[in-house]
């Protein structure tokens, strides 16, 4: 019987640190808009401790977890979890197009160039799964196809793991850069993922439980969506039916996002999933 190493709190939380890092970025934000942000943050901790009146105790209980969540790589995983909802709806209201969602932490960039009709790498035991196919087309406003636009895709196996942050799982396993035809059409062969929990034995994992909140997710697909001269969108696609749509952890669901599988001729379930992408 084979053993399974399941990834725990602290090497997902190095894991998605370590590829967060390797980027560097910048923002064009000026001394005025900063501090107009930061003054704001900590009037509404300042409103936030007088409301609830913090104690001393709960205080220092605060400063040891956050130093706790630094400690152990997880400041992607919390941020992700419970702040990018926001971002990620503020930043998506000048946009017509598809619908956007949060990255999540387990992105990995440079996932393998597959043609339009694309089967993902995957392991022997994930292809003796039902065959999951989500096909579609990508245009732009106007509605007209984009040629060559990429479709980038990875989610969890049937377990609820993603390759490259789980230790029995190779490399760009469920994981591919899927490049759409001259009619900007793709298909994808693939394996419905499994719902799963985020980390929870790491300080992340203590705090929803202190709170009395579920760690789980639904299941989903990610994806990156990009055209030339398009803005690029990220998102996520989710099925109905799942029992966590409605409280998931990361707050990341929404009604447009939803795909409904059905059988095909082949014994595939199988969903058309159109994308429409902005102007730059």
């Amino acid at each position: 019987m084979t053993t399974i190493e399941r990834p725990t709190a602290a090497g997902s939380g190095s894991a998605a640190t370590a590829n967060f890092a390797g980027e560097r970025f910048t923002a064009d934000t000026t001394p005025e808009r900063l501090s107009a942000i930061a003054t704001d943050v900590f009037a509404g901790f300042s409103a936030l401790i007088d409301k609830h009146e913090i104690t001393y105790d709960e205080y220092r209980v605060l400063k040891q977890w956050l130093i706790e969540v630094g400690e152990g790589g997880e400041w992607p995983l919390l941020l992700d979890v419970f702040v990018e909802h926001d971002i990620e709806e503020v930043n998506s209201r000048k946009y017509k197009g598809s619908k956007g969602s949060i990255e999540g932490p387990y992105y990995l960039a440079d996932a393998p160039l597959l043609p339009a009709k694309a089967t993902l790498p995957m392991r022997p035991q994930d292809a003796r799964e039902t065959p999951f196919v989500l096909h579609g087309q990508v245009r732009d406003l106007a509605g007209a196809p984009l040629a060559g636009a990429t479709v980038e895709i990875w989610h969890a196996d049937a377990e609820g793991f993603y390759s490259g942050f789980a230790p029995h799982i190779p490399d760009w396993n469920l994981r591919g850069t899927v490049v759409a035809d001259g009619e900007g059409r793709y298909e994808i062969t693939t394996i419905r993922p499994a719902p799963y929990q985020i980390p929870t034995d790491g300080p992340t994992g203590t705090f929803i439980e202190a709170a009395g909140w579920h760690p789980w997710r639904p299941a989903h697909l990610h994806l990156r969506v990009s055209g030339k001269g398009q803005h690029p969108i990220i998102t996520q696609l989710y099925f109905t039916g799942d029992r966590w749509l409605d409280s998931d952890v990361a707050s990341a669901t929404k009604p447009e996002l939803l795909l409904d599988p059905k059988p095909d001729e082949q014994g595939r379930n199988s969903v058309r999933y159109d994308f429409v992408l902005d102007p730059e």
